[in-house]
C-alpha cells in the first residue's frame, strides 16, 4: 500500500471530471467555480475545479517528496510505480482528446517532477549511507 503513488489521486479526479462525476462532464466541467472570495481590493478571487486539482497535486507532490526520503525496499517500488504513472499521464495526454488541456498538462508535469525528485532524493540519501571501511 505504501508503494502506491499518491499522484494517482489527481489523475483519477481529472478522469472522473471528464466523465461527468462533478457536473456536466468534459473539459467544461474543469471551469466549474468551486469557491469565490471577495477580496479587500474589491476584486473577486475564484477557484475552478481544474485549479483545485492543481492545488491538490502540489500538496501531494510535497507528500511524495517526503515519502522519497524513507529508506526501504518499498521506496524503489514507489519510484517505479510513479514512473509508470507518468507514462500513463503522457500516453493519455497524447491520445485522449479530453486530456489535451493545460490543466492535465500541468498535472503531468507535476507527475514528472515527482519522478525526478523521488529518484534524486533517493540517490542523494543513498550516497550518504555509503561508508568506506579501512
Amino acid at each position: 500500500m505504501a508503494a502506491i503513488p499518491l499522484m494517482l489521486i489527481p489523475f483519477i479526479l481529472y478522469n472522473l471530471a471528464m466523465v461527468g462525476a462533478f457536473g456536466g462532464g468534459g473539459t467544461a466541467s474543469l471551469e466549474t467555480i468551486v469557491t469565490s472570495v471577495n477580496m479587500m481590493s474589491g476584486a473577486t478571487w475564484t477557484m475552478s475545479l481544474g485549479d483545485l486539482f492543481i492545488v491538490i497535486a502540489l500538496i501531494i507532490l510535497f507528500l511524495e517528496i517526503f515519502k522519497a526520503t524513507r529508506r526501504s525496499s518499498v521506496a524503489l517500488l514507489d519510484h517505479l510505480f510513479s514512473m509508470a504513472l507518468f507514462v500513463v499521464f503522457l500516453v493519455e495526454f497524447l491520445l485522449v482528446q479530453g486530456a489535451a488541456t493545460q490543466i492535465f498538462f500541468i498535472l503531468m508535469l507535476i507527475s514528472l517532477v515527482d519522478v525526478i525528485a523521488g529518484f534524486t532524493v533517493s540517490i542523494k540519501s543513498a550516497s550518504r549511507d555509503v561508508a568506506i571501511g579501512l
